[in-house]
């Protein structure tokens, strides 16, 4: 299945374990100011384990206006207007990773508990699969650790850990996980039958 077809999906309405219908799409270009407010919304004490200085308008803005979902495909988990939670699968398109996606998520702190984490990552293993992905990994700092639980019961496994491998925005160190999993692609269930 192409990602076109598979963007045609959405939006689509998930109700969480609380009952809070939510609605799951891509990030769009409209979503801006709601993004920018969402990753202001995560405590700074979270945000030094990021890559990225997201609470930085220009990087936002950055994100937000040069979409290419072939390449990083963000889902959102919205209530209205309100970004809940994010999710990723980044994909390189060439070279010795192209079988690989990377996944990473984001729930907003008034809305964590409720199965969002989980909801998102669910959908971006699917997308992954009928995109032709072979394998997907999830980096995490040593201290996130309910993230990599929520990663293990949806079948990834530590494939590594480096101790104080990793540095935080404030340069302090932290072990550095690298957890993955396998994924059988269209190609494969379909030769299964």
């Amino acid at each position: 299945m192409q990602l076109e077809e598979i963007l045609e999906q959405y939006p689509k309405q998930h109700t969480l374990n609380n009952g809070r219908t939510v609605t799951i799409r891509p990030l769009q270009t409209t979503d801006e100011k709601e993004f920018h407010a969402f990753f202001s919304a995560i405590p700074e004490t979270e945000r030094l384990l990021f890559k990225h200085r997201v609470t930085d308008p220009a990087v936002i803005h950055e994100w937000c206006h040069r979409i290419d979902y072939g390449r990083i495909l963000p889902l959102l988990a919205l209530e209205g207007r309100q970004i809940l939670a994010d999710a990723s699968l980044h994909q390189t398109l060439g070279g010795w990773k192209r079988h690989i996606g990377r996944l990473s998520v984001v729930v907003h702190p008034q809305a964590r508990g409720q199965g969002l984490a989980k909801l998102l990552v669910h959908e971006l293993i699917e997308i992954a699969q009928h995109i032709g992905l072979e394998r997907l990994e999830a980096e995490f700092m040593g201290e996130q650790k309910s993230a990599r639980h929520v990663f293990g019961s949806l079948g990834f496994s530590e494939l590594l850990v480096l101790p104080d491998y990793a540095k935080d925005m404030q340069a302090l160190p932290h072990d550095y996980v690298l957890m993955g999993r396998r994924l059988i692609t269209d190609e494969e269930f379909a030769g299964a039958n």
